[in-house]
């Protein structure tokens, strides 16, 4: 699978609007809606099976408060993997959104009156909204907040690789991931450090952590494809366990 090689570049300026203030006075035109909810079926799942679909709302129409224009509400079947796939999906609308000048905010806190849609389940919401000026994304994504690369990456770095994918954005930033390195294949593991959780409810981690994962898989996936690496993935099914490390995915490199 695939995906727009472009998006790649956006992973270095992309960055969490917390709070969107001092972005300028241009809004996100009606044209635009329509254009991110056509886009967003071409995107690639991680899980083809599984049936998703997006909403875009003004900001009153949610609990999220931090000063957006809209929020683009995600839905989804429920079935194995399906928070890998949303996150997945929704990091491909992330990266996609910053190409057009659009901020974002992954808001895993966030309500909706509208529970379900189109007999799918609401899952989470991207709050976004115009910015002005591209120098007010993100100048220099290595000064950001993130582990060392021998904390998430065991065996031999790759160049490219194993120094951007730590970027990848998370739930509290808890960065809940570890791949371990072998002569063949990259393991990829959803790592929960105990007592690591930040403001997150202790039943939740385990929920937003899934959705965090397929993110970090959009930017391996990104980078692996960026440098003409050639590979096979294998998804494992996780069903949510409390264990410290649980296999994802596997990636079987190629010659």
């Amino acid at each position: 699978m695939n995906l727009n090689k472009e998006l790649h570049n956006m992973i270095f300026m992309r960055k969490s609007f917390h709070l969107f203030r001092n972005i300028g006075n241009e809004t996100i035109s009606a044209n635009d809606i329509e254009h991110i909810k056509k886009l967003y079926k071409t995107f690639i799942p991680l899980c083809p099976d599984i049936k998703t679909a997006i909403r875009i709302v003004p900001a009153n129409e949610t609990t999220c408060k931090r000063g957006q224009q809209f929020c683009i509400l995600l839905y989804s079947e429920k079935k194995d993997n399906y928070l890998q796939n949303i996150g997945y999906l929704g990091e491909q609308l992330d990266l996609y959104l910053v190409s057009q000048n659009i901020g974002t905010l992954w808001f895993g806190i966030g309500k909706t009156n509208e529970p379900s849609f189109d007999g799918l389940d609401f899952i989470i919401m991207i709050a976004i909204s115009k910015v002005d000026d591209e120098r007010k994304f993100r100048k220099d994504m290595f000064k950001s907040k993130r582990k060392f690369i021998d904390e998430i990456w065991l065996g031999e770095p790759l160049e490219g690789i194993s120094d951007i994918v730590r970027f990848a954005p998370s739930a509290c930033n808890t960065q809940p991931w570890i791949v371990e390195h072998t002569d063949t294949a990259l393991n990829v593991y959803r790592y929960k450090k105990q007592g690591k959780r930040g403001i997150m409810p202790a039943d939740r981690v385990s929920f937003y952590n899934q959705i965090d994962i397929g993110i970090f898989l959009c930017f391996l996936d990104l980078c692996l494809q960026y440098k003409d690496i050639k590979y096979e993935v294998q998804l494992y099914t996780d069903n949510g366990s409390d264990e410290e490390k649980t296999l994802n995915a596997v990636y079987k490199m190629l010659s």
